[in-house]
């Protein structure tokens, strides 16, 4: 049973959602668009002691077109539909640094890098950075809509290099690495007719 489960008693005061679709395109490329949702959920205060009604905070997309190998931001736009403050659009245009960046294994710093701080729009940023392995997923789930023949050797495996150390199953001495080289070995036997 769960210790910090159990610690809540109320109602959230505040709520984020993350949304992202890949959408396929000509060229193996895709749109990759990812939503940012904020909300607060009851009444508060400003720092300023005026109220602060409840209600959607920040509410914005940023779609990045993603093509090549590997996997390459080729565009991107931004759109903010529910903004705190009045120059916050200002900050849209910084979304256009992510342009040429392929996303590999430094992503995420990278990112924070180009739009960090009072380079772009925190909630932006953190859209961005998120939106990389999701893209990586998108592009995954549209290369495997066709049957591939079996690879003959880890180096023909797409994208593994990018799961290799990404998480303890996928560490290079680990459960799914040796999942991946029992099959690709089933495979060489089953190609050379051994037993």
């Amino acid at each position: 049973m769960s210790r910090l489960k159990e610690l809540i008693r109320e109602s959230p005061v505040h709520e984020r959602r993350l949304e992202f679709r890949t959408y396929p395109l000509e060229d193996n490329r895709l749109v990759v668009e990812g939503w940012l949702r904020d909300e607060r959920l009851m009444k508060g205060y400003h720092w300023n002691g005026r109220s602060r009604l409840p209600g959607v905070v920040h509410w914005m997309c940023v779609r990045l077109l993603v093509g090549d190998w590997p996997p390459t931001i080729l565009d991107a736009e931004a759109e903010m539909l529910e903004i705190p403050h009045e120059r916050c659009p200002t900050t849209m245009e910084s979304v256009k640094k992510v342009i040429g960046m392929p996303i590999v294994a430094g992503y995420s710093e990278e990112v924070r890098k180009r739009l960090g701080g009072i380079q772009g729009c925190t909630h932006m940023t953190h859209l961005i950075t998120v939106m990389g392995p999701a893209a990586l997923h998108g592009y995954w789930t549209h290369a495997s809509r066709k049957r591939r023949p079996l690879p003959r050797s880890m180096e023909q495996i797409p994208g593994l290099e990018y799961l290799i150390d990404s998480c303890t199953l996928w560490k290079k001495d680990g459960p799914m690495m040796d999942m991946v080289r029992a099959e690709l070995e089933k495979g060489s036997e089953r190609m050379t007719g051994s037993t």
